[in-house]
């Protein structure tokens, strides 16, 4: 069974940073597929940033170049950094894990971690 646990989240003021991690376990060779989103209550869930199935990047125009996506393959983990925070980046964030035609259409999430970022 595919499990995926985020990390890093917490409070930071706003121009800050934080790093994200999400640690894949139970039968994932690859993290290609792997990505982040994020949800604010009341609004749909978001894509941030992912591998596509052949390993390219993938981000949101509205990221406007503030957060990365990286990955280690020999820890199974994928990272989000994310600079310059704003108080609008303030979200629950999400790991997911989805190939098309593999997994499940909406593929495998995390529980999710809070970021809040203060003004």
């Amino acid at each position: 069974q595919v499990q995926l646990v985020e990390s890093g989240g917490g409070l930071v003021q706003a121009g800050g940073s934080l790093r994200l991690s999400c640690v894949a376990s139970g039968g994932i060779s690859s993290l290609n597929g792997m990505g982040w989103y994020r949800q604010v209550p009341g609004n749909q869930r978001d894509r941030l940033a992912r591998f596509c199935r052949l390993g390219r990047e993938n981000y949101a125009e509205v990221l406007k170049g503030r957060f990365t996506i990286s990955r280690d393959n020999a820890k199974n983990t994928v990272y989000l950094q994310m600079n310059n925070l704003s108080p609008e980046d303030t979200a629950v964030y999400y790991c997911n894990y989805r190939i098309p035609g593999v997994t499940p259409a909406a593929g495998y999430w995390g529980q999710g971690t809070q970021v809040t970022v203060s003004a």
